[in-house]
């Protein structure tokens, strides 16, 4: 039997995660989307709440959170700041391979100490010519006696010039392809482990993004997760346990466009009356509301069955593609309620759209997803 009632635990956790936005994000997310300075001090009360380390299991000092309550806790937190939002929501990111496959000794190393002093964290895929491609990244690490010797680089990488801790992808086997891919525990300070150009971002501008460099950037055989040519299953295991929590902070986009669009309309007076009152403006709150409240569905349902430890890449890869394309969808809607106003940066709503389009291309374009999501629902075919 189905039941969407909330315990009271996870209402209390989503009601926690609401108020940190309301009181912590929201009031600075229009001075930290200037992009200069990095907000350290409310990232540093992200993590005394916990909302960094709430992916990692108990044992080793984390919230040992369901991703059912990733989402709770990602569409109220998005709703504060998407920027910030994917500053927290990037480490989950990083830490997800090492719960999912790191060993006992690896988890104790370098998860443990993350959740006792506040350290950011960073997942290292993307490459200039390797994007929505990821098999066909160009970054070696080569068995050199006990070591790995990486050589390559990365980019768009969240976090990388702010974390103390990098998951990288490379090819231990490159003449294999995708299938030669592996994933590696990364400290930073590591001697040959340089960070590139900060990128100037559209939006989520709070947040830090920069290009990666390894150069004879030499790691212990220790380092490497699971086992040598697993990367891309690790890679794409993760985004199935990750991607649930992209559509719930594209939900809370929206949600927070809808808001804002329902209060203008209210207020704002044309023609002798409130613009609520014209149906062509009721049509477009009415579709908002039921298409945010779909995404929420399709959000749930999918980190419900990853929490069952069910096949959830079909629905991960519809919850992302859905609720983000909605996320751009309502955040447009609402300017457009806004008329010229929401065109200015004095109101809320074109930093929200801003912030919107990027949902649609990290951890797999919205296009990537549809492959997905086509390939399991057509099955094989005979060519």
């Amino acid at each position: 039997m189905i039941d969407y009632r909330l315990t009271e635990e996870q209402v209390a956790l989503q009601e926690m995660a609401r108020e940190f936005a309301r009181k912590e994000m929201a009031p600075n997310a229009a001075k930290y989307d200037q992009g200069h300075d990095f907000p350290q001090e409310i990232m540093q009360k992200a993590f005394d709440a916990g909302f960094m380390t709430c992916n990692i299991p108990e044992s080793y000092g984390g919230g040992g959170l369901s991703n059912f309550e990733l989402a709770l806790i990602s569409e109220e937190l998005s709703a504060g700041c998407p920027g910030m939002f994917t500053t927290i929501m990037a480490v989950s990111l990083a830490t997800t391979p090492v719960v999912l496959y790191g060993s006992d000794e690896q988890k104790k190393k370098y998860l443990a100490p993350i959740c006792r002093t506040m350290g950011l964290a960073s997942y290292c895929l993307t490459e200039r010519e390797s994007g929505s491609d990821a098999g066909s990244i160009k970054t070696k690490a080569i068995k050199d006696g006990s070591d790995y010797v990486l050589n390559g680089s990365k980019c768009f990488i969240t976090n990388a010039g702010v974390a103390s801790l990098y998951v990288v992808f490379a090819k231990t086997s490159p003449e294999k392809g995708a299938r030669g891919m592996s994933a590696f525990i990364v400290p930073r300070g590591t001697p040959g482990l340089t960070i590139g150009k900060v990128e100037d971002k559209m939006g989520h501008r709070a947040s830090n993004t920069a290009e990666i460099f390894f150069e004879d950037c030499r790691i212990p055989a220790e380092n490497l997760l699971g086992k040598e040519r697993m990367g891309f299953i690790i890679a794409m295991k993760t985004f199935d346990k990750t991607r649930s929590s992209v559509g719930a902070a594209a939900v809370g986009i929206a949600k927070m466009a809808l808001e804002h669009a329902v209060n203008y309309a209210k207020t704002r007076t044309q023609f002798g009356k409130p613009i609520a009152l014209f149906q062509l403006i009721q049509a477009k709150i009415a579709d908002m509301a039921t298409e945010i409240a779909a995404s929420r569905h399709l959000v749930w349902h999918a980190a419900w069955l990853s929490d069952q430890d069910l096949p959830c890449g079909k629905e991960s890869a519809m919850a992302k593609a859905y609720a983000t394309d909605i996320a751009m969808r309502v955040t447009t809607e609402a300017l457009q309620i806004f008329g010229g106003y929401g065109y200015m940066r004095d109101y809320p709503m074109e930093k929200l759209m801003r912030d919107a389009k990027l949902l649609q291309i990290y951890e797999g374009t919205n296009e990537i997803q549809r492959l997905v999501i086509a390939h399991e629902v057509i099955g094989p075919v005979k060519k």
